[in-house]
């Protein structure tokens, strides 16, 4: 297996990272727009496992932006496998670029959404991953496999999904992917500021968009932002979190392959980091269409959601400033294979002070980051096999959870996942 790793940023960069201390990949080229933060990934690697297994990795510029600069870098490193680690905006032209190379492609992110132009909070309109499925017939035809959603949330979340319709349910209400942390980020006098721990690009994008839910019977349809709050409680100390449905991926994954009567996401955002978005969407702040800002050197042409990324820290350099816990998982509901009602939530919490230990990596990134190694893993020993644009939920679940829990000793990823039984807790209440 030969990767093209698309994008050194937070994600990227943990990708590298963890991919170093795994055997099944013979090469990995980290790209990026910015060498200079390529670079510094192969020089962490060298610095941290020597100049050996840093000779499996080189550093090169790319624009994921052209189809044809991703095509071009996939055929020069002889690419089996293109991994995209950009903004969900680049999608569609590192997906085309994978294509067109012949490589296998992976994301963690899909095709943006656009929202129905008559009844955005009601009506779905260009559906997340849209554009990708729509290609899926020409990726069966060429025998390739395009493996989307495949970070955390989605990603994690929806093997869990899997697992859950495979061992523990048969028949499920709801799968709900439920997401929460006790992050806290501080300055250098130790007061707590605003710092998002991903892209603010994409929390923008994710959470702004009108939420999508899946129903039996009725398909996908939208709801107003940040509607139908609940209080979780989450595992590992984080206690209870209010999530609030939000579009994600899952949602739009999940269905295809899985039988459930209803599939939602729900983010624990909290009042100040929703109060936040709402004034960003309220001055204009999340456009993304470049407006003229006069400036000292003259007029110029910017996108506002770039100027609050921009003004913001970067997720990747906050890991120092960060404590607490990340919880990606899933709650189901439905009845078990005993016959009996059954509730649980599948789960993996990420702790930022491991994290930043053992890959100076925060948190949130370094968890996205582990899935797709581990899937990739999967693909290159051929325990998952397939083509076409496919989910996560379309594999087998069970190896690929073995394969995380396992000790590293015993060549696993050392990542223990949780499993609560939560159905005594809702009997009783």
């Amino acid at each position: 297996m030969r990767i093209l790793l698309v994008g050194a940023g937070g994600v990227g960069n943990a990708i590298a990272k963890i991919a170093a201390r795994r055997t099944f990949f013979d090469a990995m080229v980290v790209s990026d727009y910015d060498l200079g933060r390529a670079e510094a990934v192969l020089a962490w690697i060298t610095d941290r496992h020597g100049a050996e297994v840093a000779g499996r990795f080189s550093a090169a510029r790319i624009d994921a932006s052209d189809a044809d600069s991703v095509a071009e870098l996939a055929r020069a490193s002889r690419a089996t496998h293109v991994m995209n680690a950009v903004e969900p905006k680049f999608v569609p032209s590192v997906f085309a670029g994978a294509q067109a190379a012949g490589a296998d492609y992976l994301d963690m992110a899909m095709s943006l959404s656009e929202p129905h132009p008559d009844a955005p909070h009601s009506k779905a309109g260009v559906k997340l991953g849209d554009l990708q499925f729509a290609a899926a017939h020409e990726w069966e035809a060429s025998g390739r496999l395009a493996l989307v959603g495949m970070g955390v949330e989605p990603g994690l979340s929806d093997v869990f999904a899997r697992y859950a319709a495979d061992h523990l349910f048969d028949e499920i209400d709801e799968l709900g992917t439920r997401d929460g942390a006790n992050l806290v980020v501080r300055d250098e006098d130790g007061n707590e500021i605003f710092a998002p721990s991903f892209s603010i690009w994409t929390t923008i994008e994710e959470c702004l968009n009108p939420p999508v839910v899946w129903e039996e019977g009725r398909g996908w349809f939208t709801t107003e932002p940040f509607s139908e709050p609940e209080i979780f409680d989450f595992p590992a100390g984080i206690g209870p979190v209010e999530c609030v449905n939000v579009e994600h991926e899952e949602v739009l994954l999940m269905p295809r392959w899985l039988s459930a009567k209803r599939v939602t996401f729900k983010y624990g955002l909290g009042e100040e980091f929703i109060s936040v978005l709402k004034t960003l969407h309220r001055l204009h702040l999340d456009a993304v269409a470049p407006i003229r800002v006069r400036s000292a050197g003259g007029p110029v042409e910017v996108a506002p959601r770039d100027v609050v990324a921009a003004a913001l820290p970067d997720p990747a350099t906050i890991g120092p400033r960060m404590t607490g816990k990340t919880c990606a998982g899933l709650w189901a509901t439905g009845t078990g294979k005993d016959g009996a009602r059954r509730e649980v939530y599948l789960y993996h919490v990420s702790d930022n002070e491991e994290t930043m230990r053992d890959y100076d990596s925060q948190c949130v990134v370094w968890q996205t980051a582990l899935n797709p190694v581990i899937a990739l893993e999967l693909l290159a020993t051929g325990v998952w096999q397939g083509s076409g644009v496919r989910g996560p939920e379309s594999f087998d679940a069970a190896p690929y959870l073995e394969l995380m829990a396992r000790a590293e000793a015993d060549g696993g990823y050392g990542q223990a996942w949780g499993l609560e039984d939560r159905t005594r807790a809702t009997a009783a209440s």
